[in-house]
This record gives C-alpha cells, structure tokens and sequence, in this order.
C-alpha cells in the first residue's frame, strides 16, 4: 500500500505539472489570435485545467471504474465552484461581468440540471437502477457542441479590448511546452487511476469516496491554482471563465465523450446528496454573481462552509 501511495503522489505531481505546461503554452498560443480574457478563461484555460479529469475519466471506463467516472466529474465540479472560487473571492471579490451573468453562468446551471436528471432514473421509475447510457453521453456532447457554437460566436463578436500583449513565451515554445504538458497529462492520470482503484481495494473503501476526494481533489488542483493565481493578479475573468468553462467541460466532455465512446455505467452508486450539492453550488454561484455582479469575500468564505460540512459528510458519514 505505501507503494501505492507513492505512486498516487507521483502522478498527481505529474498530472499538475502537466496541466501547468499545457495552460502556459496554450494561453500564449492563444494570445497571438488577440481574443478576450474571458474567452481564454472558458476554453484555453478551462480546458486545459479540465484535461487531467478527462484522461482520468478515459482511463477509469476502459478499467470498468464506472463510479470513479462519476465521482470524478461530480466532486471537481463541486469544488470548482465551492473551493476553488470560495478561495479565490478570499483574495478579493471577484467581479462577474454582466455577460457572463446573462449567458455564461445560465449555461452552466442547465447542464448541471440536465446531468443530474440523466442520473436520476430511480426518481422517475422506482422499478429501474439508476444507470448513466450512452444515450446521455450523446445528449451531454450535443449540449456541448452548443457552448462550442456560443464561444465561436464569441471570437466573432468580441475583440480583445484588454490584452496586455505581453508574450513570456515564443511561439515554437508554446507549442513545445504543449506537447509536453499533454503527454505529462495522459501518463499522470493513468498513474492515478490505477493507484488510486488500489488503495480503495486494500482499505474497503467505496470507490465513491475516493474518486470524490482524492481523485477529485487532486485533478482540480490546476483549477485552484490558475484561479487563485488569476484572482491575485486581478484577472478575475480568468478565474471565473477558467471554473464556469471547467464545469461545462467536465459535463459536455469528461462524461460524454467517454461515455458515448465505451459505453454506458450500468449502476450507479452515488447518493443524491452527491447530486444535490453540485446542483446547489451552480445555483448560488448565479444567485450571488445576480444580486451584484460579484463574489464577495463574504460570499466566498459561505463557499467554502458548504464545501467542510459536504466533506465531513462524505468522509465520515
């Protein structure tokens, strides 16, 4: 076991920097095309952030890790918002833009419902075991190629009226960093998986509780960093596109391509509390960035309140 701790270590550390790599050469990449910040936010950055839970996800459905699938998209979306954010509106408040209010933060609460609904066969049939088909994996994909439409329409729309132009990288190095930084993603996550399935075996523990803690904890570091770091710096449409596109993603993409790919989870072994917080967590982040256009740091730390006692509950409970 204590190898398999080691080895769980080494492939977050890989995973991250991975993740850490791909975000720096993207970004710089991206900033050659002169698109806004909170555009880079929702794609470059929150896709990047947003790879390691879907080479994780890649991974746990062709090892027949059908919960540590879900676990993983249900608990970073989670803390995406509750940790991440919550954390992030410590530094500073962070100021949500009246598009993002209007557009952005809509989108992300209708896949969130839509997510929790394909999971919820037993509410609507008491007969069935909840089950998670290809079916809705292909649903999530159509919904995503929607916010693919609306991000386009984006870079046609809107010009960059706040770039500082300020390139750290050249360009072929962009794209070494890239390479590397995907690479590092794929070879980290499969270190995860594997090691994480392995210590849930040894100590009895459900997959459950592992793919919603450490596995989910561990693939959101790049976003709690990059938010974190964005806040800092003042680059709040970073850290608040970097979490929104993150959650979009993990839906649309970490869960429905696999899925429409492999195959369906037959049963699904998640309570609905599970579902519910991830649902409540959408809802008050749309509910707090309406009342001002802002998260406060008031606002934040009730974030991170609902993210200990949600916890507590999964851990101990």
């Amino acid at each position: 076991m204590f190898l398999q701790i080691i080895i769980l270590v080494i492939g977050f550390i890989i995973l991250i920097k991975g993740a850490d790599l791909f975000v720096d050469g993207a970004s710089n990449i991206a900033s050659n095309f002169k698109v806004s910040k909170m555009l880079i936010g929702l794609t470059i950055v929150a896709f990047g952030t947003s790879a390691p839970e879907f080479a994780v996800s890649i991974k746990s459905l062709i090892s027949n890790n059908g919960d540590m699938v879900l676990g993983n998209v249900i608990g970073s979306n989670i803390l995406n918002i509750l940790l991440i954010l919550g954390t992030s509106a410590l530094f500073h408040s962070l100021n949500v833009k009246n598009n993002t209010v209007k557009k952005e933060l809509p989108i992300t609460m209708l896949i969130t419902t839509l997510f929790a609904v394909l999971l919820s066969d037993k509410i609507f049939d008491k007969n069935v075991v909840s089950s998670f088909t290809r079916q809705d994996g292909i649903i999530l994909m159509l919904f995503f190629l929607v916010f693919i439409y609306y991000l386009i329409s984006m870079t046609r729309n809107k010009i960059d009226d706040d770039q500082d132009n300020k390139e750290t990288l050249s360009l072929s190095k962009s794209f070494i960093y890239t390479g590397i930084g995907i690479v590092g993603i794929v070879l980290g996550s499969n270190f995860v998986v594997e090691s994480a399935s392995s210590i849930a075996s040894i100590l009895g523990v459900s997959e459950r509780m592992i793919s919603l803690t450490i596995v989910a904890l561990g693939t959101s570091l790049p976003e709690l960093v990059t938010s974190v770091t964005a806040t800092r710096k003042g680059e709040y449409d970073i850290a608040i596109g970097n979490v929104v596109g993150s959650n979009i993603f993990n839906i649309g993409m970490v869960i429905g391509v696999p899925v429409a790919l492999f195959g369906g989870i037959q049963s699904i072994a998640f309570s609905y509390i599970d579902l519910v917080v991830m649902l409540a967590s959408a809802f008050l982040l749309f509910a707090f960035s309406f009342k001002d256009y802002k998260i406060t740091r008031r606002e934040g730390f009730f974030f991170l309140l609902i993210f200990v006692v949600y916890y507590s509950y999964v851990i101990f409970i």
